[in-house]
């Protein structure tokens, strides 16, 4: 009779969460496994967030090339793209980072059991949590599973199985011509036209990269503009930005249906003021970019009985200060993008660790929800943190503001890159930082500076008194600093 085999913690999932969880925890002296049903690094590295900058940088130098080669006196001849090789590289780099993780888990000596989990039980004080492992099953993101290979138990248990892409419900995706960002960073050939419903940070980035190589791009926003989390002044720039590089927008705009024919797929939406105002664009194929859902197809034995919230796992994370991510379920837990939003790789490898910490009874400061960094890879980048000019005004605070343009910016102009603002947003009459917005170079590495100066609650004066080297696109926050007091030097 084979013996059950026993864990302090099962990780179930191996993304940004789920590994870092499962690393962390080894750290701190668990015997950890980590379940997962398909490559290790879950969706942001194999389909998400690591491929799909790879695809994104490879975007922007083409069109530098193209935009920016004579002007710089650099001659390439004709500039041509081989899309297989193209989409080859990108594929290359997640199976050198999937490898990555696996030396990790070697490294700290975590189990890692390749099938689906079922949970079957929690911790109840008498038994431990018991999980089942089964065949996988189903595509990448469902399945209930298969045949059972084995039955482990765990003390604790942390759910970290992320998200999958959301489908409109009269027009799922087939994975050929209704598709999503999976299958938008595979495709075999560039379709010479491209319809993309929704314009969050995965609909720009891939509106960006196919429109950069060609493809007639027609974005189609159910909102009044596009990156509609994003400060308001700041989506209307890249509204702007993205018009000018060939983009077709339509914001305000419902869609009512995607009909698939000889010709391609054809979309029709309607003004969400006037249902009377409808329009139509055909395309090759179209992109389904309307966010994630929650992703637990299969997880939960019928008896567990763990409490959901719109399909999310519900966690102490949004009722207490110092939450532990503990579930309905006595002995489980969950993190990251399984427990609702923010759904961003960080937030839940952050989630991870402290979670994992707080389980071995260690302090930490836990994660501050009032600073996370957003970012969009696009070419203008787009990067935010802390609140927007309209939650301030809608929370009565009093705030001062800097903004600073790139068009006088000394490193912008060297590497002709102009387009963006800068915006610092502090509170009066002390000047402690509030929120950042930005559009521009380098956007994405910008914002670590402000979210550090958040967390250290530092002050206007602490950026404007902090030396930054001359030239880089780091004295741009210097600058927007400085316009916070009217003494802004280069604009």
């Amino acid at each position: 009779m084979t013996t059950q085999r026993h864990f302090d913690l099962i990780v179930i999932g191996s993304g940004p969460g789920g590994y870092v969880g499962a690393i962390r925890a080894a750290q701190l002296g668990f015997k950890v496994a980590c379940i997962d049903r398909d490559k290790l690094g879950g969706v942001c590295l194999n389909w998400g967030c690591i491929p799909s900058k790879a695809l994104l940088h490879g975007a922007e130098l083409y069109d530098e090339a193209i935009t920016h080669g004579k002007e710089w006196g650099i001659n390439v001849g004709e500039v041509t793209v081989d899309w297989g090789a193209f989409i080859g590289r990108s594929r290359k780099i997640t199976e050198q980072l999937n490898g990555g993780v696996a030396y990790l888990f070697k490294k700290n000596n975590i189990e890692h059991l390749e099938g689906h989990a079922n949970i079957i039980s929690g911790n109840n004080g008498v038994t431990p949590c018991s999980v089942e492992v089964r065949k996988a099953t189903g595509d990448y993101y469902n399945g209930d599973g298969g045949d059972v290979l084995e039955t482990v138990t765990a003390d604790r248990v942390l759910i970290a199985t992320g998200a999958k892409p959301r489908d409109l419900p009269f027009a799922p995706c087939d994975g050929n011509t209704i598709i999503n960002s999976s299958h938008a960073m595979t495709l075999e050939e560039r379709p010479e036209s491209l319809v993309i419903i929704g314009s969050g940070a995965i609909g720009m980035e891939f509106a960006y990269v196919y429109n950069a190589f060609g493809t007639n791009v027609t974005i189609i926003e159910m909102l009044d503009r596009i990156l509609p989390v994003e400060d308001e002044e700041i989506s209307k720039l890249a509204g702007r930005a993205f018009k000018k590089q060939g983009m077709k927008i339509h914001t305000g705009a419902a869609v009512k249906s995607v009909e698939v024919g000889d010709n391609g797929v054809t979309v029709t939406f309607a003004n969400v003021n006037d249902d009377t105002k409808v329009e139509s664009v055909t395309g090759d194929k179209v992109l389904v970019a309307i966010g994630v859902g929650p992703r637990c197809d299969g997880l939960f034995a019928d008896s567990l009985g763990i409490e959901l919230d719109r399909g999310f796992i519900k966690t102490d994370a949004k009722d207490v200060d110092e939450p532990t991510y503990k579930t309905s379920v006595a002995g489980i837990y969950a993190i990251g993008d399984i427990i609702g939003p923010p759904l961003l790789a960080h937030v839940a490898s952050e989630e991870g660790v402290t979670c994992v910490e707080r389980m071995a009874g260690h302090h930490t400061f836990g994660v501050d929800y009032k600073s996370i960094p957003g970012c969009t890879y696009t070419n203008p980048q787009i990067a935010s943190i802390g609140m927007t000019e309209q939650q301030l005004k809608d929370a009565g605070i009093d705030y001062i503001k800097g903004e600073y343009s790139l068009k006088s910016h000394g490193k912008a102009i060297a590497v002709g890159a102009v387009e963006g603002i800068v915006k610092i947003l502090a509170s009066k009459p002390y000047g402690e930082i509030l929120g950042a917005h930005i559009i521009g170079h380098d956007a994405s590495e910008l914002i670590a500076e402000v979210g550090l100066a958040i967390r250290l609650e530092a002050t206007i004066e602490d950026i404007v008194s902090t030396m930054h080297a001359h030239p880089t696109m780091a004295e741009s926050i210097h600058e927007a600093a400085l316009g916070t007091e009217d003494r802004m030097i280069h604009n």
